[in-house]
């Protein structure tokens, strides 16, 4: 029988605690990678492409990268495009298009954060539902095992409703995470809270002892100035004609719920990828570049990474009609 020396097992141990540092730290890593991005949002999460005005096109990632991005994040309806009966076969041709759209991204070295959006039978039936979810991750999973590194998963977009309760959101994790796993034992996958990702709700949920996660949160606060005339939001009329200046309270608003996230990440140590966060169009365009450069700074002076909502449609930074972008947005994402 071999035996170790006490000089042999503390280098043993040594090795082992700086495999599990370097393991910790490659998450850190990939979202510091992620860096800047933006959502080409109104696009696949629709039901079909188009059918909200917005078509993904190839020449927006030319110039998403030589504006200073780094990632896109692809929003993506995967259940209009999937049977409702076993095995949930995703449709070929769909998949066929968010291939083309992966491989755009990556000619123009662009990361992408591959999500499950709108996935409203998961968050209404979670129970009933989730053999579909599972086998609709397992297909997108195996198609896109042997993509770089520059892929990261998003498991599923701002779980709330029946997710809310209890610890529904939680015991979904482990299923789906697994099956991910299984063809992608170490891609990034990123993961969000119930209650709509909301930053406040990040002590709502449990993450499995997985070192490859990446914690999600959105921020679309104050509300009623976010989405003042948001024709979805019931009400908002009432709302429009509200600004935001930057004042001292709406500041510290911010900061608290910028640090209580970070807190959160630090005793975790989970790295905070800001995923959503934008003001749409009706809101008067100073206040929304304000708030858009002060959510911006606040969120990298504590090293998150974020991607704007979104490129080219409601809350957009690039007009479609003019192909041009609106430079005081994208001054208030990009510049210092």
């Amino acid at each position: 029988m071999n035996t170790l020396s006490p000089t042999s097992c503390g280098l043993l141990l040594l090795a082992i605690l700086s495999s599990a540092s370097a393991q910790a730290q490659d998450i850190f890593a990939a979202n510091k990678a992620l860096g800047r991005g933006v959502n080409l949002g109104n696009a696949l999460e629709a039901p079909k492409e188009g059918d909200w005005g917005m078509k993904i096109e190839a020449e927006f990632f030319p110039l998403i990268k030589q504006a200073g991005f780094q990632h896109v994040r692809l929003p993506v309806k995967w259940t209009s495009h999937a049977a409702k009966e076993a095995p949930y076969a995703i449709d070929a041709k769909f998949f066929e298009r968010v291939d083309s759209i992966l491989e755009q991204a990556a000619a123009n070295k662009l990361l992408v954060v591959l999500n499950h959006h709108h996935y409203s039978e998961l968050d209404a039936r979670p129970k009933e539902e989730l053999p579909r979810a599972i086998a609709i991750w397992q297909q997108i999973a195996a198609r896109y095992k042997d993509r770089g590194a520059w892929l990261y998963f998003e498991l599923m977009n701002e779980p709330h409703e029946e997710l809310n309760k209890d610890n529904a959101w939680t015991e979904m994790i482990p299923p789906l995470l697994g099956v991910v796993r299984e063809t992608n034992p170490t891609r990034p996958v990123i993961i969000g809270p119930p209650f709509w990702n909301g930053m406040w709700a990040l002590s709502k949920f449990k993450l499995p002892e997985d070192k490859n996660l990446i914690v999600t949160v959105h921020y679309y606060n104050p509300f009623e100035f976010t989405h003042q005339g948001a024709h979805w939001v019931k009400d908002s009329d009432r709302w429009l004609g509200k600004k935001w200046t930057g004042s001292e309270a709406e500041m510290k608003a911010i900061t608290k719920e910028f640090d209580s996230t970070a807190a959160w990440a630090k005793e975790n140590n989970r790295p905070i990828y800001l995923g959503e966060f934008g003001a749409f169009r009706k809101a008067d365009a100073a206040s929304r570049v304000l708030w858009t450069a002060a959510i911006t700074r606040e969120a990298e002076a504590r090293n998150f990474s974020w991607a704007y909502w979104e490129f080219g449609a409601e809350f957009s930074i690039y007009d479609r009609e003019k192909k041009a972008w609106r430079a005081d947005l994208r001054d208030a994402l990009l510049k210092p």
